[in-house]
């Protein structure tokens, strides 16, 4: 992928040398394509639906070892994107991380992180997105350990390129919601107006 190319230097720049804008771009870019996988793999979480149901109202043995070959298919398929949409999503976070560097670091009293990123960081960096087995979680962990991520001032920045109070207050309600503590249509209210407090709020 054109991004991973980048970040090994195989392109005219590597990501340290993109422009703040560039960066964007890339950012950009790596968000639409993580968001197809995203709708691949809801579609193909419908196509399984359908499948089961299928196979539920089916009694023929023989039209539910076809549905159930088909089933197993649309599983594999579905793991596959998975992973895809794994590495997608640790493409688009060393995207954001390093242009959060390149922005804040004129503003910040200390040093606000490095850019310059060894061949073995590089290694390191390519070897944690395309593990399937290390979370968005824990990646992220790593990578702001490799970029020095870590005095106040920093982790301050990191956490204004990460999720907002409202959209942690999101991600609770969705919670709640899933424990059965609230209705859709009462969670879809409450996120709703928490997302327009904190946007009424940032307003001068």
């Amino acid at each position: 992928m054109a991004l991973l190319d980048k970040i090994f230097g195989k392109k005219v720049k590597t990501l340290s040398d993109l422009s703040p804008a560039e960066l964007r771009r890339e950012e950009i870019l790596a968000t639409r394509e993580r968001d197809k996988l995203f709708k691949r793999i809801e579609t193909i979480a419908k196509e399984k639906q359908n499948i089961f149901q299928q196979g539920a109202s089916q009694k023929s043995p023989e039209l539910r070892k076809a549905l159930a070959m088909q089933f197993e298919l649309k599983t594999q398929e579905q793991l596959q994107v998975g992973r895809q949409l794994n590495v997608r999503s640790k493409e688009l976070m060393t995207v954001s991380r390093v242009r959060m560097v390149k922005e804040n670091a004129p503003k910040a009293s200390g040093a606000m992180g490095r850019l310059n990123l060894t061949e073995r960081d590089v290694a390191k960096i390519s070897a944690l997105i395309e593990d399937d087995a290390v979370t968005e979680d824990v990646y992220m962990e790593r990578l702001n350990e490799l970029l020095d991520l870590g005095a106040q001032s920093d982790k301050d920045a990191v956490a204004r390129a990460g999720l907002t109070s409202a959209g942690q207050e999101l991600m609770n309600i969705w919670n709640d919601l899933d424990q059965g503590q609230v209705g859709e249509k009462a969670a879809f209210e409450e996120a709703d107006r928490a997302v327009r407090n904190k946007q009424a709020s940032a307003e001068p």
